[in-house]
C-alpha cells in the first residue's frame, strides 16, 4: 500500500516515525461522460488563462486569492514549514475512553505504519499501551492544508488513525425529531422487539454491495451484446395503516425468510424482559399484565354488600321480635294487676 503521508506520532518526549496509509477503498463504478451522438469522451483541459494554452501537472501550483484578486502562491515547501507543531507530527494530546467519541464525529480511517527498523520499539509500546488500557488516543495533526483531529486505537497489530470533525463541525439535531407527540403501547414495543430478536444479528462479512452487483451484469450484458436484465416487478401491496398489523406481517416474513415455519395466522408474540427505567407517574400498565388479571372478583363487594345487608334484616327481626315479646309481657302483667284488683274489690 502507497503512503500519503510521511511524519512521526508524538508521544510525550517519545517519537515515532510512522508513514500514513489509507485503510479503506473504493468498489464503486466509475463513469466517464461522452457525446451521445458519436461515443467520443469528454474532457476537461486545464488552460492558463493568462497564455491561452493547456498545462501539464507538473507547471500547477497552489495560490490564495485575496479579497481584491491578488494571487499569492503558496509552495508544498511553505506548507512543510508551518508554525505549528502538527506540521509534520501527528500530536497525541490525551487519552479517552473509546464511549467518549460520538460517531458523528468519525471520518475516513487510515492505517499508520512504521516508518523503518527504528520506529518498531516505540510502534510496539504505544499499541500495546493503547491495548491494556482500553482507551483510544486523541491526536492533533495537519493534512490537505488544515489541522485535523483524529483518533488513533488499535486494529490487529496495526494502529489505525480515524479522522475526526471538530466537534462545533457536528450539527445539533434541532428539527428532526417529529414535533407531534406519539403515544407507544407496551403491544407495539413487544411486537418490535420481537421483530428485533427475529431478524436476530448478521456477520458484516456476508453483506455486500448488490447494486454494484447488478451494474456489473448491465454492463457485460451491454458490452455482449444481450439484453440488459430487467427488474423484478415490485410486489403490489396497498397502504399500510395499522402500525400493528405492520408490525405482526414484518415478523411473519422474517421469520419465514429465515426458514421458520409459520406459527398461525398471526404473529406470535413473546414479551421480553423489560429494560430497567424509572416508571412514568400516571402511566398505564403493561397490557401483558392486564391479560394475567383475573376479572371474577369484581362481584366480591357485591357479596358482602348482600351478607351486610342481611345481617341487618335479621338484626331488625330479631329486635322487632323481642319488643313484640316485651309488649304481650307488659300487657300480661297489666290484666293480672287488674284482676288482682277486681278481687280485692269484690
Amino acid at each position: 500500500m502507497r503512503s500519503i503521508w510521511n511524519g512521526a506520532i508524538s508521544f510525550g518526549l517519545v517519537s515515532i516515525p510512522i508513514k500514513l496509509v489509507n485503510a479503506t477503498e473504493s468498489h464503486s463504478i466509475s463513469f466517464r461522460q461522452i457525446h451521445t451522438e458519436d461515443n467520443g469522451r469528454i474532457r476537461y483541459r486545464k488552460v492558463c488563462e493568462l497564455e491561452d494554452r493547456e498545462v501539464s501537472q507538473a507547471e500547477i501550483g497552489k495560490a490564495y486569492e485575496d479579497a481584491d484578486g491578488t494571487i499569492v502562491p503558496i509552495t508544498d515547501d511553505d506548507l512543510s514549514h508551518l508554525p505549528i507543531p502538527t506540521a509534520r507530527t501527528i500530536e497525541i494530546v490525551a487519552f479517552v475512553p473509546t464511549d467518549r467519541i460520538d460517531p458523528l464525529q468519525m471520518g475516513a480511517a487510515y492505517y499508520l505504519a512504521a516508518g523503518g527498523a527504528p520506529a518498531a520499539k516505540p510502534y510496539t509500546l504505544l499499541r500495546e499501551a493503547l491495548k491494556r488500557s482500553n482507551k483510544v488516543a486523541i491526536a492533533k495533526y495537519a493534512l490537505r492544508g488544515r489541522e485535523r483531529l483524529g483518533m488513533l486505537r488499535v486494529v490487529g497489530d496495526a494502529i489505525a488513525m480515524h479522522g475526526l470533525l471538530w466537534p462545533d463541525e457536528v450539527r445539533a439535531p434541532e428539527g428532526v425529531a417529529p414535533d407531534a407527540h406519539v403515544t407507544i403501547r407496551d403491544k407495539e414495543l413487544d411486537l418490535a422487539d420481537a421483530l428485533m430478536d427475529t431478524l436476530g444479528e448478521v456477520d458484516l462479512e456476508d453483506l455486500h454491495d448488490e447494486y454494484r452487483e447488478a451494474l456489473e451484469e448491465v454492463i457485460a450484458a451491454k458490452a455482449s451484446g444481450e439484453a440488459p436484465p430487467q427488474a423484478p416487478e415490485p410486489a403490489a401491496g396497498g397502504k399500510v395503516l395499522d402500525l400493528m398489523a405492520a408490525l405482526e406481517n414484518s415478523v411473519r416474513a422474517a421469520r419465514e425468510s429465515r426458514g421458520e415455519q409459520p406459527t398461525g395466522t398471526e404473529a406470535e408474540v413473546r414479551p421480553l424482559p423489560r429494560r430497567a427505567a424509572p416508571k412514568a407517574a400516571g402511566g398505564k400498565k403493561s397490557t401483558s399484565t392486564a391479560k394475567k388479571t383475573p376479572t371474577a372478583k369484581k362481584p366480591e363487594p357485591a357479596r358482602k354488600s348482600t351478607s351486610k345487608t342481611a345481617s341487618k334484616a335479621a338484626s331488625k327481626t330479631v329486635q322487632g321480635a323481642k319488643k313484640t315479646t316485651a309488649k304481650k309481657t307488659t300487657a300480661k302483667k297489666t290484666t293480672a294487676k287488674k284482676t288482682a284488683s277486681r278481687k280485692r274489690t269484690a
